[in-house]
């Protein structure tokens, strides 16, 4: 009889747990960086909530960390990069991170705070660009879009500014950490910055921005990465799912006014 009642209040406490709300599911952990990936993290997380999966959002404040904790099981999902950079953290960390799919659109801009046309950048004006790997490389592919330098060809997004081949405004560079830039556009003439890091400084993208990449550039897209022998795994697909989801779209569109869009 014991063994009997002892399975009867297990499903007494199961019913319980369940009226109550409380999720038993193995808790989703989505990595972000601060800013615009993490407000639309939320956004998805408390969705997904709804829909009956446990997801909570990790903020981060840099590029790197989100994917080390990725590779290390900190965080099941990474929502925050574009593919090249994701691979290239594989390449340099020797990890198998992998993309399950688009998430939304964050064009890169130049922006400035004395500058507001490409024609008034002076002869021998600072830039600051980011300083890690293909960020730097995809800053200084718009400003070769933009007509200030040349680059060696075949590069791409992996250039440096050792392959800056052609400079006729003898443009001074400063490489600096992502979210320092922002901050920077006190001391230089014209920053590239990324869109994450232009709204969580709340920089005004209208006033400031001064060219921008097409909303169709490969760099400008972000995806949702996660490991490899995951990369199947139905409730990350449901996630993925939710990013496209009307409740999201409405939310960026109300919130970021057309700065940042859906990548479905």
């Amino acid at each position: 009889m014991k063994k009997y009642t002892f399975f009867a209040l297990l499903f007494i406490f199961s019913l319980f747990i369940t009226g109550c709300g409380i999720s038993t599911q193995k808790e989703i952990r989505i990595g972000a960086t601060s800013g615009p990936h993490a407000e639309i993290a939320e956004i998805v997380a408390k969705e997904a909530n709804k829909q009956g999966l446990n997801v909570k959002v990790v903020e981060f404040s840099d590029y790197i960390t989100p994917d080390l904790a990725l590779s290390d099981g900190e965080v099941e999902l990474a929502a925050y990069q574009h593919e090249p950079f994701l691979n290239n953290f594989n390449e340099n960390k020797g990890t198998d991170l992998t993309s399950i799919g688009k998430t939304i659109i964050m064009p890169m801009g130049i922006y400035s705070n004395k500058i507001h046309n490409m024609i008034d950048i002076s002869n021998g004006a600072t830039v600051s660009i980011p300083n890690d790997p293909t960020n730097a490389g995809r800053a200084l592919m718009l400003l070769e879009k933009a007509g200030l330098i040349k680059l060696k060809n075949g590069l791409e997004f992996k250039s440096t500014v050792k392959d800056i081949i052609d400079n006729p405004k003898n443009l001074k560079f400063q490489e600096l950490e992502a979210a320092q830039l922002p901050r920077s556009l006190e001391d230089v003439d014209i920053a590239v910055i990324t869109m994450n890091y232009v709204m969580s400084a709340g920089l005004n993208v209208e006033k400031q921005g001064i060219f921008f990449e097409d909303k169709n550039e490969p760099l400008a897209v972000v995806i949702l990465a996660t490991r490899k022998e995951d990369k199947d795994n139905p409730d990350y697909k449901k996630i993925l799912d939710i990013y496209h989801s009307d409740v999201v779209k409405t939310f960026i569109n109300e919130h970021f006014k057309g700065t940042i869009t859906s990548a479905d």
